[in-house]
């Protein structure tokens, strides 16, 4: 399974909390790509749900990552 924030936004928007039959339907419905459907049917078979992208791929870069709002104030 392989992610990377082009492939991550089609489901970013997914209705959470969500299953992995729900997460393909709902990749499917809005035209996500195919590597995304691949990432997907890659999951774990189980009726557990995702509450989030984070579960899906626990590397997805957050706010914190691109170090935003770290700048020194000028003096």
């Amino acid at each position: 399974m392989y992610w990377n924030l082009d492939l991550s936004r089609y489901i970013a928007d997914a209705p959470w909390p969500a299953t992995k039959d729900e997460l393909i339907d709902y990749a499917s419905r809005t035209g996500a790509p195919q590597p995304v459907l691949d990432n997907l049917y890659d999951l774990p078979d189980s009726d557990e749900l995702y509450e989030s992208l984070e579960e899906i791929w626990p590397d997805y870069p957050t706010d914190e990552d691109f170090c935003y709002g770290d700048e020194e104030p000028l003096s």
